[in-house]
């Protein structure tokens, strides 16, 4: 091939995957035999030539292009570990064809593959023989995982999360240790949490009453009208055959009685109105514990009862001419019938009448306990409480067994007589103004604002090491693990296997991961890895306007959101390809959702997978609307922002910063609507928008055939949508199914961008140059296991940067070069 020559159009890619398939070969030659020391030196030579000719006009110590110069670059660096982040820059944009830039002479494919290869075995050698598993910092659990852990340890079910200050992020992700500092001001709120936790799990909480309030998600009032009802299941912990109210757990303290209060839309102008007129109440009895609460009415099919039939105006309020009915309203425990309310169908109002919309919950409170009976022992007790001091004798030790095996879980390691003695002291302190209940209970207190269970605190280097990395025990690597998988402490099973060494064993490992999978708790690694990674947590915040998008409620955000959360979930249970993220054949709908997308044969408020016709344009990560919603505005969609957050998220190639002061789209031109393609050919035209455009814009393209919500169109601005886009290579591409191919020609890529980000939140810290060889190898082990998910998440957890940690006195003498 000459200098200059380009790659037809879907041939590029392929050529790209078979040069990484050779990366693969030369780098397990590296590992497993000789190598052809002449060929390494032939490419060796080749290398700085090839930096002269092809990189140095722009990436120079005067022009300095992306922060890169390769002026005191030589090869000889990449053996001894010099400049490894500049040789990682290298690496990644020439394996990935995105250097040279196209419009600039080129290698041809043998002196890219070489030179590739070469990089890559070398880099991978340096670091075989150079461990680094990075820095390890003592990092403070954030607010998940503290709620977490206290859940399993206690078996409290509370929102603690709620109680406790958002976290700070860092590398998109909030369990970074960097990031997780800590200040007086959240101290204390960390004892006021551990008070109120230890309260709950002894059952030593006052007698006196108090209420907690549940405000139920809904869309705001239409058209200055009230808020709307809907003639459909809630959710699944509702029964089949009702509509509209909702379900919460709640925790009774005591047995007694408690009052179930709901307060129900009246259609005013403001909902945000609590008036006593719509004020029900339903007394009924509890025993202490957690219950599932709900309230709601019974489905009905006639239109007064399932569509806005009357509207009202500012200057005329139609009456009603017949009386409301009464409703049955029926309040849940358990999932069984406790009591049933009979309600008015409709409330008159002196500015509104209640025949708007159907009756419907806003808000549920639960107060109590009243006439309290005292407490039976709750699942929380039973596992605090392992014994019972029946004299004065027994109480100090059983405190001391009661609190050893707190402390044993809380801080994941084995704990002595002198590691409990100051919560023994606490103890005891208490317990001489009050009963060994209450003794107990400040222990507790102590444990949870430990130190010990707060930070994650490894085990020191074993004697004898002093300036390089070392395994860390199966203790610390249990901790890791659990924080990891389950964002939570190590369960009795993994701490024991832990204890006795058992951990590393042949195929134990692997076992726990599995095991950890497919627990309920492994549901964490959807709601914080997936949350983040995919910007679901930003789905909340998304405010689509009720204009342009009049059929967007909180039914459809709720269900675009359970899409995906069930389409990750399933993934990881099932150990599926990563590639199904970019194409599957398969999605989880219900009838809401399904009907967005314009897929029949789905009814009903619960989601099921769904095989997807091949015709649909939908499937993987892209065709889901709760990507396409929080990669839009709210009221246009945008293509800067789509193709950002591939690039970002999926090829793990984000573009630099804009330049400051980067001028606004422009949507209209002499008076005539412009389409996002004219909107962003007028912003191109500024040469110093045109380079990072011209990666991101193609990608954006590929998906305007999607508007702000996800739904699909074929109009824009009142013409019709040019989904076809040039990339940077010259090759093109053409809608969904053309980007979807795009990606899968580039699998290796983004199978390597997931891993990199799956170790990332892993990790969690930052990767850099000493983390990707092994994240290159991990990505090419599970190219070789048809991209299963779990042989990532294996090969990360028994990468060094997971199983090992530098020694303190290797991390300062790094920290003052």
């Amino acid at each position: 091939m000459k200098p200059g020559w380009r790659v037809p159009a879907g041939r590029f890619a392929l050529m790209v995957s078979v040069l990484l398939t050779g990366t693969c070969l030369f780098a397990s030659a590296q590992a497993d035999g000789p190598v052809d020391n002449a060929l390494a030196e032939d490419r060796a030579a080749m290398i700085e030539p090839m930096l002269d000719k092809y990189c140095s006009r722009c990436h120079n110590d005067f022009d300095n292009v992306a922060g890169l110069s390769v002026e005191d670059l030589r090869a000889s660096d990449v053996v001894s570990g010099r400049n490894a982040e500049a040789w990682e820059k290298i690496l990644r944009r020439v394996a990935s064809g995105e250097m040279p830039p196209h419009s600039k002479p080129q290698p041809d494919m043998a002196q890219r593959v070489a030179m590739v290869e070469w990089l890559d075995a070398g880099r991978a050698q340096y670091v075989a023989a150079h461990p680094d598993p990075g820095k390890s910092a003592v990092r403070r659990l954030n607010r998940v995982e503290y709620a977490n852990a206290v859940r399993d340890l206690l078996g409290v079910e509370a929102d603690l999360a709620r109680d406790l200050p958002p976290d700070n992020s860092g590398f998109g992700f909030d369990n970074i240790a960097d990031v997780l500092s800590v200040s007086p001001t959240l101290m204390e709120r960390y004892v006021a949490v551990a008070g109120k936790v230890a309260r709950q799990a002894t059952g030593l909480v006052p007698a006196r009453a108090f209420v907690t309030t549940w405000q139920v998600p809904k869309d705001g009032s239409v058209m200055n009208s009230g808020v709307p009802a809907f003639n459909e299941r809630a959710g699944a912990d509702l029964p089949l055959a009702s509509r509209g109210g909702t379900a919460m757990r709640y925790f009774a303290r005591y047995d007694g009685m408690y009052d179930v209060v709901a307060w129900l839309n009246s259609n005013t102008n403001n909902e945000t109105d609590r008036l006593t007129e719509d004020r029900y109440t339903l007394r009924l009895p509890l025993t202490a514990g957690t219950h599932r609460i709900g309230v709601s009415f019974r489905r009905q099919t006639w239109p007064d009862e399932s569509v806005q039939w009357l509207r009202s105006d500012t200057d005329y309020v139609p009456l009603p001419l017949d009386k409301p009915k009464q409703l049955p309203m029926d309040v849940w425990v358990d999932g069984k019938r406790a009591g049933t309310v009979q309600v008015p169908s409709w409330r008159m109002h002196p500015r509104y009448s209640q025949r708007n919309f159907p009756r419907d919950v806003l808000q549920v409170d639960v107060a109590g306990p009243y006439d309290a009976k005292g407490m039976a022992e709750t699942p929380s007790q039973s596992a605090i409480f392992t014994c019972r001091p029946r004299t004065a004798a027994e109480e100090v030790p059983c405190a001391q067994k009661i609190v050893a095996s707190l402390a044993w879980r809380a801080w994941r390691r084995p704990v002595s007589a002198a590691d409990i003695a100051p919560l023994m002291r606490v103890y005891a302190a208490e317990r001489a103004n009050g009963t060994f209940e209450q003794g107990i209970e400040v222990a507790i207190e102590a444990v949870l604002v430990s130190p010990q269970f707060l930070f994650v605190v490894e085990s020191p280097p074993p004697a004898g090491i002093m300036s390089t990395a070392y395994p860390v025990s199966d203790l610390d690597l249990a901790t890791r693990l659990a924080l990891f998988l389950w964002s939570s402490i190590p369960d009795e099973r993994l701490l024991s296997l832990a204890e006795q060494g058992q951990l590393r064993a042949p195929g134990v490992l692997d076992a726990e991961i599995a095991r950890m999978l497919a627990d309920p708790r492994g549901h964490a690694l959807t709601e914080n890895f997936a949350g983040q990674w995919l910007y679901l947590r930003n789905l909340d915040q998304q405010r689509p306007d009720i204009t342009e998008f009049p059929d967007f409620d909180t039914r459809l955000r709720t269900a675009m959101a359970t899409e995906t959360k069930m389409f990750f979930t399933y993934i990881m249970g099932a150990n599926r390809p990563v590639t199904d993220f970019i194409r599957a054949d398969y999605t989880f709908l219900n009838q809401r959702l399904a009907r967005h997308y314009g897929i029949g044969g789905v009814s009903g408020t619960a989601f099921r997978k769904v095989a997807l016709d091949p015709a649909t344009a939908r499937g993987g990560l892209l065709g889901q609307a709760s990507i396409l919603t929080v990669t839009s505005y709210g009221n246009h969609t945008s293509v800067v922002k789509r193709g950002k957050w591939i690039l970002d998220n999926m090829l793990a190639s984000p573009p630099p910063p804009p330049p400051p002061d980067v001028p606004a789209l422009k949507a209209e031109h002499d008076g005539r609507k412009l389409t996002a393609r004219q909107q962003l050919e007028l912003h191109r035209a500024n040469p110093s928008c045109a380079a990072c455009h011209v990666k991101m814009d193609p990608l954006g393209f590929a998906l305007e055939n999607f508007d702000a919500v996800g739904a699909w169109r074929t109009v824009d601005a009142g013409q019709g949508i040019d989904n076809t886009a040039t990339m940077p290579d010259g090759s093109t591409i053409a809608g969904f199914t053309g980007l979807q191919q795009v990606l899968l020609d580039r699998r290796d890529e983004f199978a390597q961008a997931f891993t990199e980000r799956l170790m990332t939140y892993a990790l969690a810290r930052g990767v850099g140059p000493s983390d990707m060889p092994e994240i290159r190898a991990i990505a090419r082990r599970a190219a070789k296991e048809d991209y299963r998910v779990q042989t990532i998440v294996r090969g990360i957890v028994t990468s060094p940067a997971f199983t090992m940690r530098k020694t303190a006195a290797l991390q300062v003498a790094e920290a003052s070069r």
